[in-house]
């Protein structure tokens, strides 16, 4: 009998690794161990590794290297962070951190494509509210935020998260960091309640207000609170950490060096946009049928005042369905 095991079993946090092993194989058996999930919105995402059964017919995902699939190598949390959606680059997203993801895996004989039978199965719940972490609404003056607390008396340091374009208000990340004993402020800026359905410039009073409504709990540790940032909220975490005091780390995801294409203000000061020539925008194509590889390259002239070439490279291939950015900036005429 074919068993697959999980330690912890049952229930641990999203970012928690586990261990995943499989008795009662052949030794030397081929198999293929297929994970899956399906988001709020009901979208799947699937990913398989090929192994082989040890001499005793067992298989533990943290000796044994993956021969191929989603990964190759040895990859003891590959069949999680190589998940990959059904539908290209849909987003994989966390709407309520109250609720688990059920991960599904499989174990099937042979390798992939010429498998053949279901072998064993277990389904393991991923959690990002970790235990005894408070989740607490925050709807103080014009901030519209979420603050995750740690457990314990307090207080702790203050971390405030920022995503990027899309607006609303993701809690995921804000509410794991808590439970590395981080208070964290998961902050909406636009298309959220009352706050502005489009997000044209960057008014840093609003940043501001969130940084002092942290510097102000009593469960927050001062006298610094970390920014963390991702896409457009890094570039913010940047503008906040330039102009704002009280800021003792920024962490930037994916983030700019400049102000592309937002103004920004803080109080009597405003720096405009950097914009881009779209005259100087070339685009083209590589890659053949074969390998379904596209490649587009955007060489961007920077306005006149500034002589900076940026170099953006967006790469997808078809099999493994992943989005790449690539900046590079260089100074020069």
């Amino acid at each position: 009998m074919v068993t697959v095991t999980l330690e912890p079993e049952g229930r641990c946090p999203w970012d928690k690794p586990v261990r995943i092993a499989v008795r009662g194989l052949a030794p030397g058996q081929r198999v293929t161990l297929r994970a899956s999930l399906r988001d709020e919105k009901g979208a799947l995402f699937r990913a398989h590794a090929r192994y082989c059964a040890d001499a005793h017919g067992g298989l533990d995902l943290g000796r044994a290297p993956a021969l191929g699939g989603s990964f190759a190598g040895l990859e003891p949390m590959g069949l999680f962070w190589a998940l990959e959606p059904e539908k290209p680059f849909w987003r994989f997203l966390k709407r309520d951190v109250q609720t688990p993801f059920a991960v599904e895996l499989e174990v099937l004989d042979g390798h992939e494509p010429d498998t053949e039978r279901l072998l064993g199965r277990a389904v393991h719940e991923r959690d990002f509210l970790p235990p005894g972490v408070r989740r607490e609404p925050v709807r103080a003056g014009r901030v519209r935020a979420t603050l995750f607390l740690p457990p314990g008396p307090g207080p702790f340091p203050g971390i405030i998260d920022i995503f990027g374009i899309g607006g609303g208000l993701l809690e995921y990340r804000a509410s794991l960091l808590a439970g590395h004993g981080f208070a964290t402020l998961a902050l909406a800026y636009y298309d959220f309640e009352d706050l502005p359905k489009k997000f044209d410039t960057i008014h840093l009073d609003y940043f501001e207000e969130a940084l002092c409504y942290m510097l102000q709990h009593t469960q927050v540790k001062g006298p610094g609170i970390g920014l963390l940032g991702i896409s457009l909220g890094a570039d913010i975490c940047l503008s906040m950490a330039s102009f704002l005091k009280n800021i003792s780390a920024t962490v930037s995801i994916n983030g700019s060096a400049l102000s592309g294409d937002k103004a920004i203000y803080y109080k009597e000061n405003s720096i405009p946009p950097l914009g881009h020539d779209l005259r100087r925008m070339k685009f083209w194509r590589l890659g053949s049928p074969r390998s379904r590889f596209q490649q587009v390259q955007f060489l961007v002239r920077a306005s006149s005042w500034l002589t900076d070439t940026c170099h953006l490279l967006v790469s997808s291939t078809g099999r493994e369905r992943k989005l790449w950015f690539l900046f590079l900036f260089s100074l020069g005429h």
